[in-house]
């Protein structure tokens, strides 16, 4: 399921017949507009459209008309503020819209993300393509025992290769099945009956738009060391897009998201007390030993 020859070819008439307009632009969106960014064994991701840039955030949050007159500086001071307090409402005054090739499990996190406009490649009326994903063998992991959602330690070469053999073999499997349902000349069962037995690796597509304020909220998520490792390689991605579309809002985004820790009232309450000059442990602190774990593991990097 990658790009088929009329879609290059609808894409390479595109680029080459640039239309004019007098609505903001980002060069270097412009330069990657379209175009295929391949991620995981047979996925990718490109930016289909997007409307406004950092200016827009600014214009929105000072209700003004035009760039105005202030100096790029006070812009991105603007934007520091107002995503330090999480003023939300400019932000999501940018939409973004991907066009993305992953697989079925990834799809399925993903869409919990819901406040977006989805279209997905339809397996009712079309026939999905013999493409399934395979980790790499350093991906293959077994269970974490701290995280009952996660990976723990990475299998061997010979346990990894394995589970290699058992995924692809049940893939091929279904898929072979699934091709003979859906054969006219023999069982001829209905596309969307015949999909159900496809195992979760195989790969769909969709639109996905969605505007910056809920992007950022995704890719906060989505990025994070505690996320699948699958999705995160879609994250990663699209904050390399980010920022090349909105490059103020990016490094704000960086700052006081992703670089950040939002610490409780009481851990608060455990660090002025440390400040002035108590020692305090996890017994005393108040604190459950989660919570101690987790602001230990921010303090001491």
């Amino acid at each position: 399921m990658a790009l088929t020859d009329e879609q290059r070819s609808e894409i390479e008439a595109v680029r080459a017949a640039p239309n004019q307009t007098v609505r903001p632009t980002v060069p270097a969106m412009e330069a990657l507009l379209f175009e295929p960014f391949p991620l995981l064994d047979h996925g990718f991701i490109r930016v289909v459209d997007y409307m406004g840039d950092d200016s827009a955030v600014v214009q929105a949050a000072r209700v003004s008309y035009g760039k105005g007159t202030r100096k790029t500086s006070e812009d991105a001071g603007l934007i520091r503020y107002l995503m330090r307090h999480r003023h939300s409402t400019p932000f999501e005054m940018c939409e973004i819209k991907f066009h993305v090739k992953l697989p079925l499990f990834v799809a399925r996190q993903w869409i919990r993300h819901r406040m977006a406009s989805v279209n997905e490649y339809s397996a009712r009326y079309s026939v999905l393509d013999r493409e399934f994903y395979l980790p790499d063998a350093t991906q293959i992991a077994a269970q974490s025992k701290v995280n009952n959602q996660g990976r723990g330690e990475t299998l061997s070469p010979e346990t990894a290769a394995e589970v290699l053999s058992i995924l692809q073999r049940d893939a091929l499997q279904c898929y072979g099945d699934y091709e003979q349902l859906l054969d006219p000349e023999g069982l001829g069962v209905a596309r969307e009956l015949a999909r159900i037995n496809l195992t979760l690796n195989t790969y769909t597509q969709w639109y996905w738009k969605i505007d910056l304020h809920n992007l950022m909220h995704f890719l906060a998520l989505r990025s994070d060391p505690h996320a699948q490792y699958e999705i995160r390689v879609y994250a990663q991605k699209m904050i390399e897009i980010l920022k090349a579309w909105v490059p103020h809002t990016a490094q704000a985004f960086e700052d006081y998201r992703l670089g950040a820790y939002s610490f409780s009232a009481g851990m608060l309450k455990v660090l002025r007390r440390r400040l002035a000059g108590e020692s305090v442990t996890q017994e005393t602190s108040g604190l459950t030993k989660r919570e101690w774990t987790e602001m230990q593991a921010v303090l001491e990097g």
